[in-house]
């Protein structure tokens, strides 16, 4: 199996009552563009019978209903569509974030540790951390949170060893060439080196998670007292941080 883009998407079953439309077996800025620009142009069509879609980072899966259109009906219709995608400018799709995070101490346990795999300093690891922007490849796991890529070579980092029971809500963590933010609590194994007072996901919110793939994340380094005041004022971690496009 070649790791690069396919030339022609793949159309597969997927169970039942769905369809798993590939782009390549890589990870991919290319490849995931085309997973969103699909994503996008079939929520405008509006195909009676599609219920769900799900972006990844290299394929989007459409579950259907199998007694509104049939699986060939879909994949008539979809390839037709995907005729079209030719001249769709994806970079323009998605939103830009920053997102605040406090680095270090008890809020990025794992910092030093990343710091120390790398042979540099902590702070060095912040500032690369930082200074990149990412792209939201998708959004799983755990409901909202946002994969988020790539990570500098630099700070790259394995997984724990051993995964947390519990890495609190908004903590920031690096798997390999991966980074990404903890919409809640939950078990995990990257490695934690900050966290943001954000709230990434509202189920009393339409859509419920503050991120989508397409997206475009970059992280800004804050005091614990910045992260205080955040976490202190709702709107702020509801409605944070979108920039200006």
């Amino acid at each position: 199996m070649k790791n690069k883009p396919y030339a022609s998407a793949l159309y597969l079953p997927f169970g039942d009552n769905a369809l798993l439309i590939e782009f390549g077996d890589v990870i991919s800025l290319e490849v995931n563009r085309k997973v969103i620009a699909l994503n996008e142009t079939l929520k405008k069509a509006k195909i009676q019978g599609i219920e769900e879609l799900v972006p990844t980072y290299r394929s989007l899966l459409v579950r259907y209903n199998a007694l509104k259109i049939s699986y060939e009906q879909l994949v008539f219709r979809i390839k037709d569509i995907e005729q079209t995608l030719k001249d769709i400018k994806i970079e323009e799709v998605g939103r830009k974030f920053t997102i605040p995070v406090i680095y270090g101490g008890e809020y990025g346990p794992d910092l030093n540790y990343v710091a120390k795999y790398h042979r540099i300093t902590e702070e060095q690891v912040v500032k690369i951390h930082a200074d990149k922007e990412y792209r939201v490849y998708m959004l799983g796991f755990v409901a909202g949170f946002p994969y988020l890529g790539e990570v500098a070579d630099e700070i790259a980092t394995p997984r724990l060893e051993t995964p947390r029971l519990k890495v609190p809500a908004g903590s920031v963590g690096i798997a390999e060439k991966q980074t990404g933010i903890y919409p809640c609590e939950a078990p995990g194994g990257w490695q934690i080196i900050g966290r943001t007072p954000l709230k990434l996901f509202n189920p009393l919110q339409q859509p419920p998670a503050l991120l989508a793939p397409g997206d475009t994340v970059k992280f800004k380094p804050i005091s614990e007292k910045e992260s205080q005041n955040i976490e202190k004022d709702s709107v702020k971690r509801t409605l944070p941080f979108l920039e200006e496009q």
